[in-house]
């Protein structure tokens, strides 16, 4: 048997274990092109350690279980470090570093949680659920979790890992997910920001121009122009929008913000009805 996970029952119970070279091969040329320290979360028997470590940069390898991670010691090269540490535990870098992992499925939300309100790791690549893959990146509409660290990361999905690839087979095929930091956020406040995109996500009203008005930080005259500016319906829901649109809309309603706000990039003047509107 293996050691008792912290997060409950057997290790093997909360991780699938990657057993696809041409998926490893895949999350190796991620890496490769990015720079930087490389820190893998739960490391298991070293299916991505080993490859990662051929890339010659430090690798951090962390592993729950004691028996694995004395294993994996035994199989890797000296720029590579194996920690006995909990994924949730483990204090990041505070340098510059890449992100990469097969994360526990049962984990994930835990787990990008955590690691999206750490600093200094520039680039995540991270074999996930294939629904939360997609959420995460928006595709058929943003989640709240999404919608709420857009402004600060790029998210985007590169595969779907069919659960044949992984030992024990899943119930469900994974994902590979990317993560990368905006070299320069799209919004300064943070908490602000964050707050105001769980009211409108939570908020009642049958669409957007609802939902807003109902926030009570959006003025009428400035919902109009905006949902005009951006195109967007009124009974469009709060999946539909962008990130950049998320991030113009909170420059229009934080609390100093300037009511006529931004003019988005890439809009052009439309003649409508014999005058010009702004589209």
């Amino acid at each position: 048997m293996s050691s008792p996970s912290r997060h409950g029952g057997r290790h093997e119970l909360g991780q699938n274990f990657l057993t696809d070279r041409a998926v490893i091969a895949d999350i190796q040329r991620l890496v490769a092109a990015t720079r930087g320290p490389i820190v893998e979360l739960a490391a298991g028997d070293g299916a991505l350690t080993v490859p990662l470590g051929r890339l010659g940069r430090p690798v951090t390898a962390v592993e729950l279980d004691p028996r694995r991670a004395r294993r994996l010691r035994r199989r890797v090269t000296g720029n590579v470090t194996v920690v006995n540490d909990d994924l949730l535990r483990f204090r990041l870098p505070n340098v510059p570093h890449v992100v990469v992992g097969n994360l526990p499925f049962h984990l994930t939300t835990a787990a990008l949680r955590r690691l999206l309100a750490a600093p200094h790791w520039r680039t995540a690549v991270l074999v996930v659920q294939w629904e939360v893959a997609r959420r995460r990146a928006g595709v058929g509409g943003a989640t709240l979790l999404t919608a709420s660290w857009w402004p600060w990361y790029e998210f985007a999905v590169h595969a779907r890992i069919p659960a044949r690839a992984f030992r024990p087979v899943p119930s469900v095929d994974g994902g590979l997910l990317t993560a990368t930091r905006r070299p320069e956020p799209l919004v300064a406040d943070r908490k602000g920001y964050q707050r105001f995109v769980s009211r409108v996500f939570t908020g009642p009203g049958r669409g957007l121009g609802e939902i807003l008005l109902r926030t009570g930080q959006v003025p009428r005259p400035v919902l109009r122009g905006w949902l005009r500016a951006h195109r967007v319906s009124p009974h469009a829901l709060p999946r539909d929008l962008t990130a950049r649109q998320w991030a113009d809309l909170w420059t229009r309603v934080r609390p100093d913000a300037d009511p006529a706000g931004p003019r988005p990039r890439g809009l052009t003047a439309s003649r409508r009805d014999g005058h010009i509107e702004e589209w």
